[in-house]
């Protein structure tokens, strides 16, 4: 497998955990019993650090590329151990 396809899919699985990740451990103000601003949506989150969770998103995606790229090499999961229509082979 080719490093650029291999970006590719760590690109494609960051951008999937980050939205994953993104409402986990946020907090809205009358979660925490502060004062919201006036005009603010009753469910805008009162602590959110994207930071956090871009080094979330990263790491997850990291463990994730890497056992995609290691099966892909050893191929402990192929197309014929999920094929769940049970069509013939030729």
């Amino acid at each position: 497998m080719q490093w650029t396809s291999i970006l590719a899919i760590y690109a494609l699985l960051w951008v999937m955990c980050a939205f994953i990740l993104l409402p986990v451990g946020i907090r809205t103000a009358s979660e925490h019993d502060v004062e919201m601003v006036p005009g603010q949506a009753d469910s805008a989150p009162i602590n959110f650090r994207p930071g956090r969770l871009m080094l979330r998103a990263s790491v997850l995606a990291a463990v994730l590329c890497a056992l995609y790229v290691a099966n892909y090499t050893y191929g402990w999961v192929t197309l014929q151990d999920i094929d769940l229509f049970g069509t013939a082979t030729a």
